[in-house]
């Protein structure tokens, strides 16, 4: 008996290169942090420090937006990631929800 020798088949690059319809780019997801009569500024700017490493100027204005604006976008990222820091924030006593990213 002999053995085979390998085929080789050379790629079909144009076909590669031509989207298939079926590949769509994820859209990020935000997770939205909202003002509430209840936690301080000073815990709000700690939360966001302890559960997103941020320095204390970035989570200073954060909370200013939350504070002066009635909300804030905290984070993005893929949807499970943002139902996690949803989650956290709960967590947390805060008031968060999340949606696509506009």
């Amino acid at each position: 008996m002999s053995a085979a020798s390998p085929v080789e088949v050379e790629p079909d690059t144009e076909k590669d290169l031509v989207p298939d319809g079926v590949t769509v780019l994820a859209t990020p997801w935000v997770t939205i942090v909202w003002n509430d009569p209840v936690n301080l500024m000073s815990y709000v700017t700690y939360v966001f420090q302890k559960h997103f490493g941020y320095d204390k100027k970035k989570a200073e204005k954060l909370m200013m937006e939350v504070h002066e604006d009635g909300r804030s976008v905290v984070s993005t990222g893929t949807r499970e990631e943002m139902e996690r820091d949803v989650q956290a924030m709960h967590e947390y006593g805060l008031w968060a929800t999340l949606q696509k990213s506009e």
